[in-house]
């Protein structure tokens, strides 16, 4: 004779949540694939685009960091933030997250026919530039982000210690890494016609300064 416990309703009923909470958020992923054929706008200058981030937010690995660029390329605003690692990736918190920064740095575009201004994320991680379900979910939180507040989804750029990646387009650098020290921002190459910026979060105080001049 064979004795045992068949599961309560409530042990099913706790096993189909987790489930389905599993399924939703492996739907706010989106796949390097997914992203190459979204018509994702090109950097001109990546590499620029990098360093001036790096320089001005200094990110360490679980930092994020959005910029909004215009339409010509130049920096307008820019927010960064360390991600909760306790808590699983999921684009629908990475969406809130981005959207509660853009809000308090720039007005949003919604009133616009097309965007004008230009959203791009980089996050500083640890491991390698190949692609995580991680960096699935922040493209899907900067895609869905951008549309709520009137943006084009820019490109999405990881920070490791090997060096810069522009995912989804395979172009990358060793330096900046999240290993190198912050450069001075009078080092690097800026354009005399730059927007007037404006930088919220994150960044060290006194970069934060030099940054909003």
């Amino acid at each position: 004779m064979t004795f045992g416990f068949a599961p309560s309703a409530a042990t099913s009923m706790s096993a189909s949540s987790v489930s389905a909470d599993s399924d939703n958020r492996l739907a706010r992923i989106l796949e390097p694939a997914e992203w190459a054929s979204a018509g994702i706008p090109l950097l001109r200058n990546p590499r620029e685009v990098v360093s001036g981030l790096h320089a001005r937010h200094a990110p360490t690995p679980t930092t994020a960091v959005l910029a909004v660029l215009d339409h010509e390329e130049r920096l307008t605003a820019s927010a960064s933030f360390v991600r909760r690692t306790a808590v699983a990736a999921d684009g629908w918190d990475f969406r809130n997250a981005l959207l509660a920064h853009l809000r308090r740095v720039i007005p949003h575009d919604l009133r616009r026919r097309t965007p004008v201004r230009t959203a791009v994320l980089l996050y500083c991680r640890e491991g390698d530039e190949r692609w995580t379900e991680e960096d699935g979910a922040w493209m899907w939180g900067l895609r869905d982000a951008c549309t709520l507040h009137g943006l084009r989804c820019g490109a999405y750029i990881t920070l490791t210690s090997g060096g810069w990646q522009v995912l989804g387009e395979g172009r990358g650098g060793r330096r900046p890494s999240s290993l190198s020290r912050p450069t001075a921002l009078a080092d690097i190459a800026v354009d005399h016609r730059q927007a007037p910026l404006r930088t919220g979060g994150g960044a060290a105080e006194a970069q934060r300064h030099t940054a909003a001049r």
